[in-house]
C-alpha cells in the first residue's frame, strides 16, 4: 500500500504558520488572563487556579482523543481546536466573575488540547524516523513564533493607568479570539490522503495504557515534557504577578516573555548540529538542568536587564525538551499507539498544568510570588536526571525499524534505506 503523493513539505510549513498563530492566540490570552482576574480582585492563590483549570479539561480528553486519531483522520481536530480557542478567548474577555473566567479557561485548554493532538499527530504520520527530530523541531517554531508574538500583543494593549487594567485585559483577550480563527487560513488539505484500500482493513487491537507507558523511553519522555512545559506555563502566568509585585510595566512583562520565545526559537533553528555534537541525552540532560538553575535564579530580585539575560538563556535552553520529548515518546511507542502515546505525553503536561500551577500558588501564598520558580527549578533539574538516562540510539525493545502498519489509516509508509539519524 502507498500513499498518495503530498504536496512536499509544504504541509508543515502550513502547519507550523497554523500553530503560530493558534498558539499566538492563547499565548496573548494567558497573561490576559492573569491580569483581567486581577482586576477582578484574584490573588496569587486564585491565579493559581485560574491556571489550572486550563489544563483540567485537556487531563481528561486527551486519551480519548488520541485513540480516536490513533483509527482516523488527524487534520479534523484543528479546526475544532481554532473553535474552542477563540471562544474561549472571547467568552473569558467578557466573563465578570473568576468562576466564569475559569471555566472559559478550561474551554481554552481543550481547545488547545485538540489542535496539538491532531497537528503532533500529523508530523509523526508524514515524517520518516530520520525526519522526526527535525520536523518535530520545526513544528515547535510555530509554538515559538506565536509565544513571542502573544505577550508583546497583550503588553501592547493592557494597561494599568487610570484603573483601565479591566477593560483593556478583555480587549486583549477579544483580540487573542481573532488571532486564533486567523490560522484556518493555512488548515486546508494539510493531511496526506491515504490509499482507500485501507478503510477495508481489519482494526488493529487496541494498545492498552499500562503496555504504552511500559515502553521504555515513553515514561521519561513524559516527565521531561511535563517538566518543560509546567515551567514556560509557570513562568507566562506568574511572571506578570512577578512584575506587579517588582514595579515592572505590562508591557515589559510582554516584551521579557517574548525575548524567552525569541531564544526558544533559536535553539530549535539550530537543534540539529546540537544533536550531532551532543546527541539527544546529553542535549536534554544539559540543557534541563541549565534551566532548573536558571528558574530557581528567577526567584532572586535582580534588575530587569540582568532578568532579560536569563529569561533569553533560560528560553534557549527550554527550547530542545518539547521536541525531542515528541520524537523519544514517538520512538518508543508500539507503532499502532503513537497517537496515544503523544495523547499521555499530553496528558502529562495537563497534569503538570493542573498540579504546578496550584503548587505554585500554594507556595506563592506562603512564601511569596517568586518562590514557584524555586520549585519549577527542582522539577527541572529532576527532569535533567531523567534525561541523562537516555539513550541516543532507537527504542531497545524493538528489533525492527518502524513500519506502516496498515490498520492504521495515515500511519505512513516504510521508508527505504538506513535511518541516518538514528537518535
Amino acid at each position: 500500500m502507498t500513499e498518495t503523493p503530498g504536496p512536499g513539505r509544504s504541509w508543515l510549513l502550513r502547519l507550523v504558520i497554523a500553530f503560530a498563530f493558534a498558539q499566538g492566540a492563547v499565548s496573548m490570552a494567558r497573561p490576559a488572563v492573569s491580569y483581567r482576574a486581577l482586576a477582578l480582585g484574584a490573588d496569587e492563590r486564585a491565579i493559581g487556579v485560574i491556571t489550572g483549570v486550563y489544563a483540567l479539561l485537556p487531563l481528561f480528553a486527551a486519551v480519548p482523543l488520541g485513540r480516536r486519531t490513533d483509527h482516523g483522520r488527524c487534520a479534523p481536530l484543528l479546526p475544532l481546536g481554532v473553535a474552542l480557542i477563540a471562544g474561549g478567548c472571547a467568552l473569558s474577555g467578557r466573563a465578570g466573575s473568576l468562576t466564569a473566567m475559569a471555566a472559559w479557561s478550561g474551554v481554552m485548554g481543550l481547545g488547545h488540547l485538540c489542535f496539538v493532538i491532531g497537528a503532533q499527530s500529523i508530523v509523526a504520520r508524514q515524517s520518516s524516523p530520520a525526519e522526526q527530530d527535525r520536523n518535530f523541531g520545526h513544528f515547535t517554531i510555530g509554538a515559538s513564533l506565536g509565544q513571542l508574538i502573544g505577550p508583546i500583543a497583550a503588553g501592547c494593549l493592557i494597561s494599568e493607568r487610570d484603573g483601565a487594567m479591566g477593560r483593556t485585559s478583555a480587549l486583549a483577550l477579544v483580540v487573542s479570539a481573532a488571532v486564533a480563527l486567523v490560522s484556518l487560513g493555512s488548515l486546508w488539505r494539510i493531511e496526506h490522503r491515504t490509499a482507500p484500500t485501507r478503510r477495508d482493513a481489519a482494526p488493529a487491537a487496541k494498545v492498552p495504557v499500562s503496555g504504552i507507558l511500559r515502553a521504555r523511553g515513553v515514561p521519561a519522555g513524559i516527565f521531561i515534557s511535563l517538566a518543560v512545559l509546567s515551567a514556560t506555563d509557570v513562568l507566562t502566568a506568574y511572571l506578570p504577578v512577578v512584575g506587579e509585585h517588582r514595579g515592572i510595566a505590562p508591557a515589559t512583562v510582554g516584551l521579557l516573555l517574548s525575548l524567552r520565545a525569541a531564544a526558544t526559537i533559536a535553539c530549535r533553528l539550530v537543534m540539529t548540529p546540537l544533536l550531532r555534537v551532543l546527541g539527544r541525552a546529553a542535549l536534554l540532560a544539559s540543557t534541563c538542568l541549565l534551566a532548573g538553575l536558571l528558574c530557581a535564579g528567577i526567584a532572586l530580585p535582580v534588575p530587569v536587564p540582568a532578568l532579560a539575560v536569563m529569561l533569553a538563556v533560560l528560553g534557549f535552553c527550554l527550547g530542545a525538551g518539547q521536541p525531542l520529548s515528541m520524537t523519544t515518546v514517538v520512538q518508543a511507542a508500539p507503532a499502532a499507539a503513537r497517537s496515544t502515546a503523544l495523547a499521555l505525553r499530553l496528558t502529562g503536561n495537563r497534569l503538570g498544568q493542573v498540579a504546578t500551577p496550584a503548587a505554585a500558588g500554594l507556595v506563592a501564598g506562603v512564601a511569596g510570588t517568586a518562590a514557584p520558580f524555586v520549585m519549577l527549578g527542582a522539577l527541572l533539574i529532576a527532569a535533567a536526571g531523567l534525561g541523562s538516562r537516555g539513550r541516543d540510539g532507537g527504542p531497545p525493545h524493538r528489533d525492527h525499524a518502524p513500519e506502516q502498519d496498515p490498520a492504521v489509516p495515515g500511519s505512513g509508509p516504510v521508508r527505504a534505506g538506513r535511518n541516518r539519524n538514528p537518535i
